[in-house]
């Protein structure tokens, strides 16, 4: 991303920016609203929410159990079982953010990471890039939470976990598409 100032009237896509104010900042989340000029030329505004980069990761053993998250999340309103996920800090690479959050949350150290790719979990009004990681080859450490975070770590085999995932009882869309991704590159061997 470049650090010169944006200048307006921007071309995006169909789209034309007349201008952009931030709404709402904290560390986690900014919220942008842009007055347009829309696809057909007549104006309007668009908001879009700003998320926090992040990684999910995919924890399995050697005797094909995942390694899960489960606890309360604030914007459902309810206990969720996934992968573990978290934001990339600045100046923190994208790979040592899936170390550090797996070795956080679950108290796991991976001897084999597999990049599984990326995920825009939400297109149309918010911007969420997440990467997809696949560990492997597991140590044990200690899970060091962040304070707000009360984390249950789920042992379960992955059979189930697929099942669980295509019984809409694991929502997360990161997490579903890295249970997928995965459960295909695992079963295509």
């Amino acid at each position: 991303m470049s650090d010169e100032p944006i200048r307006y009237p921007l071309k995006y896509g169909p789209w034309v920016i007349q201008e952009r104010s931030i709404v709402y900042q904290d560390p986690w989340l900014k919220v942008t609203r842009d007055i347009v000029a829309r696809p057909d030329g007549s104006p309007g505004s668009y908001g879009v929410s700003h998320m926090k980069p992040g990684v999910c990761v995919l924890a399995i053993d050697g005797d094909g159990i995942c390694h899960l998250t489960e606890e309360f999340h604030y914007a459902v309103g309810r206990v969720t079982l996934e992968c573990v996920s978290g934001g990339i800090e600045p100046g923190e690479g994208i790979f040592e953010t899936a170390q550090r959050e797996l070795a956080e949350e679950l108290g796991l150290i991976a001897g084999k990471w597999t990049d599984l790719g990326m995920v825009d979990p939400f297109t149309a009004i918010a911007l969420s890039p997440t990467s997809l990681w696949l560990a492997e080859d597991l140590s044990r450490t200690t899970a060091n939470p962040e304070v707000s975070e009360i984390i249950r770590h789920v042992e379960i085999p992955f059979a189930e976990v697929f099942k669980k995932t295509m019984a809409a009882e694991i929502t997360h869309a990161p997490s579903v598409a890295l249970i997928l991704k995965a459960w295909i590159m695992k079963t295509e061997l």
